[in-house]
């Protein structure tokens, strides 16, 4: 799949967190952010544009209705991060930590998460197009009632993700692995799998498939 990648400057000027987000408006754009740590902060529709951050910790921080656009995150930590109504465009993260992070009721368009932690990661209720999870772990992540298109997951681990009420239509699951899905017989409907993961599944139903 082919993703449109973020559109980041190269004369970006280095900024803290702590330089920006405690005005009335927060907003960073065109900043390189590298070392920094905002955690167990609060900031609501902060906007971040055309950045890049590396090796940054963010660890519990409220960032409710954030606007991602044109943002590159390298080496990050974002776990139990809230991200909930996020609009999240042309984004990457690479080789980050998201674990619990919330992204319910979220918009994400053009994103990739690379070599990262999900696990236990919520994307409830959220709208899902070109995303592609990449070499990622995705334990017991939670894509409950999700719109997906154009969605990918190549070599990823997902066991005990959960797919309820979420149509798979298009999705090619075929190169990850998982022991157990959490997902209807409706939703798989088009879904892409491999020969071993069709007997997994068609066992996770309640099917005997004999040889």
């Amino acid at each position: 799949m082919k993703l449109t990648s973020p559109k980041i400057s190269p004369e970006l000027t280095s900024k803290h967190f702590s330089d920006i987000f405690y005005e009335e408006d927060p907003e960073l754009e065109m900043c390189l952010v590298e070392d920094s740590e905002f955690t167990n902060e609060a900031v609501d529709r902060a906007r971040i544009y055309n950045t890049v951050l590396k090796n940054c910790q963010f660890n519990h921080t409220d960032f409710c209705n954030i606007q991602l656009t044109d943002v590159r995150f390298e080496n990050c930590d974002l776990s139990n991060v809230n991200l909930r109504g996020a609009s999240i465009h042309r984004v990457e993260f690479i080789n980050c930590k998201l674990l619990g992070s919330d992204f319910t009721e979220s918009s994400l368009g053009n994103v990739k998460f690379e070599q990262s932690i999900l696990n236990m990661v919520a994307f409830g209720d959220s709208k899902l197009e070109k995303v592609l999870f990449q070499e990622s772990v995705l334990h017991h992540a939670d894509f409950y009632d999700c719109t997906f298109k154009k969605i990918g997951f190549e070599q990823c681990d997902l066991n005990e993700a959960n797919f309820e009420q979420t149509a798979l239509k298009d999705v090619d699951l075929s190169t990850s692995k998982f022991d157990r899905l959490t997902v209807s017989i409706a939703d798989l409907n088009g879904c892409k799998v491999s020969s071993a993961q069709a007997v997994q599944l068609a066992s996770l139903m309640g099917v005997v498939v004999k040889d």
